[in-house]
């Protein structure tokens, strides 16, 4: 891990549009944050998400065309804490559906949380999986049960256009015939909603994004000065 995040670093750094890789913001403290940002009032994403898996869920199982009596494997990627996806768990089980849910995130920590809070709130059965969407991916094309993909809070919109695409078609590679996709992404809105959500008035979100910087000092031995830095958030509508 230490090496691929080494060498993920180096040549985000070293390419001409310097970027860091989105997945490197979650590490224990980055999970915290995260979670502060989630109840931020200016974050809307997850509050349109929770809202949309607590009463739209039946509408949510019908559209997925699940029977109860045909196994399946609900597999989110990139879960978190599973805040609002435990809403669409509930039902699952209370309505006796026959399933396992299978999460994914590149944070054993979230996972860990994620597992114990699941069996102690739903009692339902869990395998969870550590790694990133690309690596997993491979590894979905295995089951040969069917299987429901989620992948919500708009994460697709972390990937470049290029990495969208790649990730769509490798996704679709590894399904079969009749394997459903549930795909949460953000529409177009005014700058005055989307702005705050990622430049709060508290400067969690800031926080969050320095996280990369800390963990690149402490883990790799850089010595980035985090006071000659800033968090600058830009958004274009039309883009």
């Amino acid at each position: 891990m230490i090496d691929t995040f080494k060498k993920d670093v180096d040549s985000g750094l070293s390419a001409t549009s310097k970027y860091l890789n989105s997945k490197y913001f979650y590490d224990k403290i980055g999970d915290a944050i995260f979670v502060e940002i989630m109840n931020m009032p200016e974050y809307y994403l997850t509050k349109a998400e929770f809202d949309i898996f607590k009463n739209q869920t039946h509408a949510i199982i019908e559209a997925l065309k699940l029977q109860k009596n045909n196994y399946f494997e609900l597999i989110e990627l990139g879960a978190g804490d599973g805040t609002k996806t435990k809403e669409l768990l509930k039902v699952l089980k209370q309505s006796d559906y026959d399933f396992k849910y299978v999460p994914i995130d590149i944070s054993d920590n979230a996972l860990a949380h994620l597992e114990a809070s699941i069996i102690s709130e739903i009692d339902i059965p869990i395998e969870k999986m550590q790694g990133d969407y690309f690596e997993v991916l491979k590894s979905l094309k295995q089951i040969k049960h069917p299987k429901v993909v989620l992948f919500l809070g708009s994460n697709i919109g972390n990937l470049s256009d290029e990495k969208s695409k790649d990730f769509a078609n490798k996704l679709g590679a590894s399904l079969h015939k009749n394997d459903k996709v549930l795909l949460g992404v953000d529409l177009i809105k005014d700058a005055s909603i989307v702005l705050p959500a990622y430049n709060d008035s508290q400067g969690i979100t800031k926080r969050f994004n320095f996280n990369i910087l800390t963990r690149i000092n402490k883990e790799l031995g850089g010595n980035f000065d985090l006071d000659q830095f800033d968090h600058q958030p830009e958004y274009k509508e039309n883009d």
